[in-house]
């Protein structure tokens, strides 16, 4: 009865080490990572509120920014090692031969942007803009927002004045009358609103653009890190699993994270789709990107680069292979 008995707990021992996972997971791994304020770094501020990096043996140190291409030239800079970013600057970057790479998609949206103009300076349809001063923030989605919903309304970036502006001093801007309006995105652009009310007009197009915010990193760290970019994901995909079953708390925890109200955080959260991929949109609005980019002499590069080669696809597919959805 001994014998079966010391059997028996040999095989239960041996079943919970197969089954539970390591208490000691290895060398704690210290990154930085460059993301900012915006509902676009949800799953950042929840995965590092919720402890989920230091569940995969990561120390964050986190460095805030106002916008992602801000953060993704800390990158560059080689001031952290991680950065969200929306595709535009990223585009930008490769134009210039930067050897960066995306690891996950961690937002889509089709509603993030839109031109919020004065009715004093009589703008009541888009077209209203021609010879308008229209603040935008240069090598951002903001920009290329710009000239795609300029062209939908059979205009062109020459028939206004366009002003550069940081996102950050964009309401100021309006407000002042700097400007007669403005091209931004959340939150700035739910601010305006709620500054001025009824003072301003607000033009979306939800069907030129979807942004696509990213984790790009340098490719030289993404070759020596592999396990590290793993890890890192896997606690993005915890956080994306909370935001989609606990949405008020992610909800608090970004109004705790960024000290904005929690009301201007709700408002704009259904606006956007908080998922870990690598989605085929990415590809596409890069290519879409590109073409305007060269059109408008952007950039002094004329082939198209291969996006592909600055997607980094084997450690999502490896941990999730369903959240990749790129053709190869």
């Amino acid at each position: 009865m001994a014998k079966a008995f010391l059997l028996s707990m040999c095989f239960t021992l041996l079943a919970a080490c197969r089954e539970s996972p390591p208490q000691n997971p290895g060398l704690i791994r210290k990154i930085t990572v460059a993301f900012t304020n915006q509902p676009e770094s949800a799953l950042m501020h929840v995965a590092l509120a919720q402890g989920f990096f230091t569940e995969e043996g990561l120390e964050v140190l986190p460095q805030l920014h106002s916008f992602g291409k801000t953060a993704l030239q800390a990158v560059l800079e080689n001031k952290a090692d991680f950065a969200t970013v929306a595709e535009t600057p990223l585009m930008f970057s490769i134009l210039r031969g930067e050897r960066v790479a995306v690891i996950a998609n961690i937002v889509t949206s089709s509603s993030n942007h839109a031109i919020v103009a004065r009715r004093d300076a009589g703008i009541t349809k888009l077209t209203d803009l021609k010879g308008k001063r229209v603040g935008y923030t240069p090598g951002t989605t903001s920009e290329f927002f710009l000239d795609s919903i300029l062209t939908a309304s059979g205009l062109t970036r020459p028939e206004i004045e366009a002003v550069a502006i940081h996102p950050q001093d964009m309401l100021q801007s309006i407000e002042l009358r700097q400007v007669d309006a403005v091209c931004t995105w959340n939150y700035p652009l739910t601010q305006i609103q709620r500054q001025l009310g009824s003072d301003v007009t607000v033009f979306y197009d939800r069907d030129i653009y979807t942004e696509t915010f990213n984790i790009a990193a340098q490719q030289a760290f993404i070759e020596k890190n592999a396990d590290t970019i793993k890890r890192f994901l896997r606690a993005l995909l915890k956080a994306e699993t909370f935001v989609a079953e606990h949405a008020d708390k992610a909800q608090i925890i970004m109004a705790r994270a960024t000290r904005l109200e929690w009301s201007l955080i709700k408002n704009v959260w259904a606006d956007f789709n908080y998922a870990v991929t690598l989605d085929q949109t990415l590809l596409i609005t890069l290519e879409d990107e590109t073409r305007w980019a060269m059109k408008n002499r952007l950039t002094d590069r004329t082939a198209m680069p291969d996006y592909q080669q600055h997607i980094h696809f084997d450690s999502l597919s490896a941990i999730k292979p369903s959240a990749v959805t790129i053709y190869r």
